[in-house]
């Protein structure tokens, strides 16, 4: 039995690291309570234990309990926040984020990527390759300075429709001198999911895309499409 209870009154959360110290102290603290016994019932009446002595060993005890015990209500804390950030991310589900990064999902064979072109490129080139690092598509990119945005159809160069899923993006470009252009790229998604993980909330594009929120440039609407008549 802990020091007071409190510890088992405190409904510690399973597999945290103050309920594992919480398990590790009442062992500890049932070898002291065991080994103390022996001693009082093996004493000297002429030369009894010092009471001094154990007493302390007593308030160490309590001492390191109320260190778990505060740091079990710090976890609970952490743990309503975390549930409150993934409250907040319902709202994302369903809309389309534009985030930076390089991985893009194709979503119902449909995919966009945006770029932005710095001045004086000579030539640019858009590739898409695929989880294995196959190249699927290959062509130019908008050379002109400014923001840009490329739908791909999903479609490889040979036209045959890629299977949904994460694809990579890379934007290249080089200056009439030949140097290498720094081109930042975004990617945009649909919405699928949220969740918390190492206290970072994170949004799912499609089935295989995680991104973190603070990558999050913009949200909007998702497009569609049309009915038929």
């Amino acid at each position: 039995m802990l020091i007071g209870n409190s510890l088992a009154s405190s409904n510690l959360i399973e597999g945290t690291k103050s309920s594992e110290s919480s398990d590790k102290l009442e062992e500890e603290l049932g070898r002291f309570l065991n080994l103390l016994v022996t001693q009082l019932k093996n004493q000297d009446p002429l030369d009894p234990l010092d009471a001094n002595e154990f007493t302390s060993q007593l308030v160490a005890f309590a001492g390191v309990e109320q260190q778990i015990f505060a740091n079990a209500n710090l976890e609970k804390l952490l743990k309503l926040e975390q549930t409150n950030q993934i409250s907040a991310l319902v709202d994302f589900i369903g809309s389309t984020v534009e985030a930076t990064g390089r991985t893009v999902p194709l979503q119902d064979g449909q995919a966009e990527i945006g770029y932005t072109m710095p001045l004086g490129a000579n030539t640019a080139t858009l590739t898409i390759t695929n989880s294995a690092g196959r190249t699927v598509f290959q062509g130019d990119a908008d050379k002109s300075s400014g923001k840009h945005v490329f739908a791909w159809d999903g479609k490889n160069n040979s036209g045959i429709l890629q299977p949904d899923g994460a694809y990579n993006v890379l934007i290249s470009g080089l200056d009439f001198s030949g140097n290498l252009l720094e081109i930042t790229q975004t990617v945009f998604g649909r919405v699928t999911g949220a969740g918390v993980e190492g206290g970072l909330a994170n949004l799912f594009l499609g089935d295989d895309i995680t991104i973190a929120q603070d990558t999050v440039l913009a949200i909007k609407e998702t497009k569609t499409a049309s009915a038929g008549p």
